[in-house]
């Protein structure tokens, strides 16, 4: 009799063995090939009633999600969820800047009163123009605008903005506009720029010719991750106190399509009631639970109502939870044990933190999640809150925390650690900085090709059919030595550069 010959291990006997396994330390064996690259569908679910194109989330994270990064995000298919370390109506106004635009640019244009008179806005090179408005900020009507080489001209640069502005009506269009027609509207009338405006002539943003051409130079955008109502999606994280149920009230009134429950540890108490009240008091509302790492966890929020999962603690690369509470899970455990109770009851998962390289994407989605939440993936980019700033070795950085850092955690986000009661407060973060990862208009659609050639790789064209390869036990996995992550990675070098794409 021939002796049977096996390579590798079902995901059920690798993760059931007792170890604490990070996406590091597993790798999938090759599967058969049968499709192209392009035939990869990564169309995925990010809650029960919340469709993407792509499984990409931006983290709610004060240095990674504010409107900017959810407007992008949303333009290439994903989502962004915006971050809770601000005023209630703070955060509602970063909803309403993403619902109120079709175009992945954000600006920050000076206003000024008629009255007002130009003394330093234009001393810098980065103000090309100065727009007048009723109230002297966006949340009013264009009474016209001021350029610098008209204020350049002026030998009274005391005057009144009032009595030299420019007044075409022209440099105005709706702020519904996509690029094309933007692009459209500059190049028919020869405009530097042009004004966005909602109907009763507030305005939205200012959006100028080398936004435009920056923007057309990425990968081509599609519709984007929009609702019925043609608008782009964005959700947003509250806590879950008492205080909380007035900010959600903020947030609904906004326009929000999803809601995170942000918490480190959601197993408890007080997120399962804010669960039924957020779903007993807005139905329609999806809510997402977390974070959680364990069966058991899982399953009391998915008893509780939630529209989805998040899962993941301590392995965020600002994370010090696993150090300083001895708590937490290697994340390709935590996410396949979740995914395996949660697709018993249709519930989505967020594979939240761990993730550095287009692999640990891969992993993730095929180990069973449906979507995959990135901080410091993201948290470099072009989009991402913050100014750049040069690091002693001329390195372009913008400043990434976690929000269990000291430093987040005096704005607000203890709550999120069931510490905002405490007297002592005890950081499960860090303050670091991360590289300038340039737009995440061409950083997440190149990522995302590359993870279609994972998925091909594997004999998997879509999400589901990945689902369908782990729990069939046809896609194996082994467990990797250090040698081996070594070997897997660039190694034998005296120098190398190491680029994406």
């Amino acid at each position: 009799m021939a002796a049977e010959f096996e390579d590798g291990s079902p995901a059920e006997k690798l993760f059931n063995q007792g170890y604490s396994y990070t996406y590091d330390d597993v790798i999938f064996l090759p599967h058969y090939i049968d499709f192209p690259t392009d035939a990869v569908n990564l169309s995925t679910k990010l809650s029960r009633n919340i469709p993407l194109s792509i499984p990409c989330v931006s983290s709610p994270m004060d240095t990674v999600t504010e409107s900017y990064m959810a407007a992008a995000m949303a333009a290439v298919g994903g989502i962004g969820i915006i971050h809770s370390n601000a005023t209630p109506s703070e955060q509602a106004d970063m909803i309403r800047s993403v619902k109120s635009r079709r175009v992945p640019i954000l600006s920050s244009p000076v206003f000024k009163t008629p009255d007002s008179r130009i003394v330093n806005e234009f001393e810098g090179d980065d103000v090309p123009f100065v727009f007048v408005t009723q109230s002297g900020n966006e949340k009013s009507k264009l009474l016209g605008y001021v350029a610098k080489s008209d204020w350049l001209g002026l030998k009274d640069t005391e005057i009144k903005l009032g009595e030299i502005m420019r007044t075409d009506a022209n440099v105005s269009v709706p702020c519904h506009y996509d690029l094309g027609q933007i692009d459209g509207k500059l190049k028919e009338e020869g405009l530097d720029f042009v004004v966005l405006e909602k109907e009763g002539g507030e305005v939205v943003d200012v959006v100028t010719k080398e936004e435009v051409e920056r923007v057309k130079g990425y990968p081509k955008l599609g519709k984007g991750t929009v609702g019925s109502d043609g608008r782009w999606m964005v959700g947003a994280a509250i806590g879950t106190r008492g205080s909380d149920k007035e900010r959600l009230e903020h947030l609904v009134k906004a326009g929000v399509d999803v809601i995170v429950l942000d918490s480190s540890q959601g197993n408890s108490i007080y997120q399962i009631e804010m669960i039924k009240y957020v779903k007993q008091t807005y139905p329609e509302l999806d809510v997402i639970g977390g974070n959680v790492v364990t069966m058991s966890q899982a399953q009391n929020l998915i008893k509780a109502g939630v529209d989805g999962l998040r899962v993941g603690m301590g392995s965020g690369s600002i994370c010090t939870t696993q150090e300083v509470c001895a708590v937490g899970r290697g994340q390709a455990t935590a996410v396949y044990k979740v995914s395996s109770i949660a697709s018993q009851s249709g519930i989505p998962v967020i594979a939240d933190g761990g993730i550095s390289f287009s692999g640990h994407i891969v992993k993730a989605l095929v180990l069973g999640a449906s979507t995959v939440m990135m901080g410091s993936f993201l948290a470099g980019s072009t989009e991402a809150p913050g100014a750049y700033e040069l690091n002693e070795k001329g390195l372009r950085v913008k400043k990434y925390r976690g929000m269990g850092s000291l430093e987040a955690m005096t704005k607000g986000s203890d709550q999120r650690y069931l510490g905002d009661t405490a007297k002592l407060k005890i950081a499960q973060g860090v303050v670091g900085a991360v590289a300038d990862r340039g737009s995440v208009l061409k950083h997440v659609p190149y990522t995302m090709q590359a993870v279609k050639q994972g998925f091909q790789d594997l004999g998997a064209s879509s999400l589901q059919s990945a689902h369908d390869l782990l729990r069939s036990k046809t896609l194996r996995l082994e467990v990797r030595t250090a040698a081996a992550q070594v070997e897997g990675g660039v190694h034998g070098l005296a120098s190398h550069e190491k680029k994406a794409f």
